[in-house]
């Protein structure tokens, strides 16, 4: 029983760094997306095509994320806005736009 548990775990684990290491890869191809946007004017539409493509559906199911419309309109929102992936999911970024929001709320 006990190896059962520690193979489970250990199975589990390993899933979870996998999903990790795919959701690494998700990210890179948001700021590449983005870099386009600002070279060429096209980062939405790169990342679409990506996204719908069997690669880039299989890195997304990969990360745990759902590969439907939904998720392909979220992404072109966020390469939209032109925010680099590691300032978005930053601290600081996060407060900017939790004050911004609570401005606009008193307003």
């Amino acid at each position: 029983m006990r190896d059962f548990v520690d193979g489970s775990a250990f199975n589990n684990e390993q899933g979870n760094r996998a999903r990790k290491l795919f959701a690494a890869v998700v990210l890179a191809a948001l700021d590449d997306a983005i870099a386009d946007d600002k070279k060429y004017g096209n980062g939405p539409e790169q990342i679409a095509r990506w996204a719908r493509s069997r690669d880039g559906r299989e890195v997304l199911s990969c990360a745990g994320i759902d590969p439907n419309e939904r998720v392909v309109g979220g992404l072109m929102d966020f390469v939209g806005k032109g925010v680099r992936t590691s300032v978005a999911l930053s601290r600081e970024e996060s407060e900017r736009r939790n004050a911004a929001e609570q401005e606009a709320r008193a307003a």
